[in-house]
């Protein structure tokens, strides 16, 4: 795991390394005793979530006068680097603090941001954004859900799915057709209380393959009504270029927890090689061992350096949308890779359960579906070239 002595430039302040300590500990302390159980439960306990807000764990890019930590991108890429270390992904930190709140702080009024973005960062509030359909996944232009307005309020019809956070979500930050013969020019989207909106109902919490300790949810919108303000910003119709600028940062998100759990799996790997016999001597004495695990430990290492590259850039203002696919498509695809690879190494018990490894190779396949499946984001490479 980083460290201060390894630690990009982004990362490499005292500010940030006590940062990184504090999340470390945390995630130690108060989420790994409770992994199992969340698992069980399918969601993570809402007192966890408060206890990250007292400890400053959320929306730290988000600026003290909103209650934010007043910090970076960096800063949340810290605290979410810690929580892939312990490979806890029901955590919906990465939704709630690095995607929905830069939505409100970008495109917000004033009295949006007030309302929602301090009850955010102290976890009374947590957010989910609902973008993906039954009917449409990546393809968002064709999106079904309508919003229309009758006066000071819209009525919204629709579904969405696979939504993280989407069970226990106090906020949701919903993507609708204001403009159904609109297409990309026709979406609009909108802040929903949860906990105050008729025609709003929780569908069932999803059983996925893995990642069994997050609510991931189906929304349904039946004439659901909603205040005329609560359009994200002034001016119906922006939706989708909200959507395409912000998701450049969802991308590296994914990307950078990927580098993180490729990283965990080659540290599990060389540990259970070199302590495992077989033949008289350790797993990792035979070649091919050391040589499987050469390679993972190099394609980890330069999906790291990928990574801290990317959020150099984007710290910056720097990161084209093309370079953000490439880092999302092709660390996650390395991670699985490299996973798989290592649970190899562990034979029958890698496919065992109570393995950390086992469980990471199940909570990761989904890195190559959301956030736009990997061919999409190959397309989206291919139009820059």
């Amino acid at each position: 795991m980083t460290s201060a002595a390894t630690a990009p430039a982004w990362a490499s302040d005292h500010q940030t390394q006590a940062l990184r300590e504090t999340a470390r500990k945390f995630f130690e302390t108060a989420a790994v005793p409770n992994q199992k159980r969340w698992a069980e439960q399918r969601f993570i306990d809402r007192e966890f979530w408060l206890e990250a807000g007292k400890l400053g764990l959320l929306c730290l890019a988000i600026p003290t006068e909103y209650g934010g930590g007043g910090g970076t991108f960096a800063h949340d890429m810290v605290v979410l680097e810690e929580q892939s270390r312990i490979d806890e992904p029901g955590f919906g930190n990465h939704v709630h603090s690095g995607i929905v709140a830069p939505y409100l702080l970008a495109y917000g009024t004033e009295e949006q941001r007030h309302h929602w973005l301090p009850r955010m960062a102290s976890g009374q509030v947590v957010a989910a954004i609902a973008m993906t359909e039954p009917g449409a996944g990546s393809d968002l232009a064709n999106m079904s859900t309508r919003a229309v307005r009758h006066g000071d309020r819209y009525t919204i019809d629709g579904a969405k799915t696979f939504i993280t956070n989407g069970g226990s979500a106090d906020l949701i930050l919903l993507a609708a057709k204001t403009d159904p013969a609109g297409g990309a020019h026709g979406v609009s989207l909108f802040l929903v209380d949860a906990n105050d909106c008729p025609g709003f109902q929780r569908g069932r919490v999803l059983d996925k393959l893995g990642q069994h300790s997050g609510d991931t949810a189906e929304l349904f919108f039946d004439q659901a009504s909603v205040p005329a303000d609560s359009l994200l910003g002034d001016v119906e119709g922006m939706g989708f270029a909200q959507l395409m600028t912000q998701l450049p940062q969802e991308r590296l998100l994914l990307a950078v927890a990927a580098a993180v759990s490729a990283q965990c799996a080659v540290d599990l790997a060389v540990d259970y090689t070199k302590n495992r016999h077989a033949f008289g001597k350790p797993l990792f004495a035979k070649q091919h061992v050391k040589f499987e695990l050469a390679e993972c430990a190099t394609l980890a290492r330069v999906s790291k350096v990928f990574v801290d590259d990317c959020v150099a850039k984007h710290l910056d203002g720097t990161l084209d949308a093309a370079t953000a696919s490439m880092a999302k498509y092709w660390t996650t695809d390395i991670q699985c890779q490299v996973v798989d690879r290592c649970l190899q190494l562990f034979g029958g018990n890698g496919y065992m359960a109570e393995y950390p490894i086992a469980q990471m190779y199940a909570n990761a396949r989904a890195q190559r579906i959301y956030g736009g499946a990997n061919e999409i984001m190959k397309e989206l490479i291919a139009r820059s070239l």
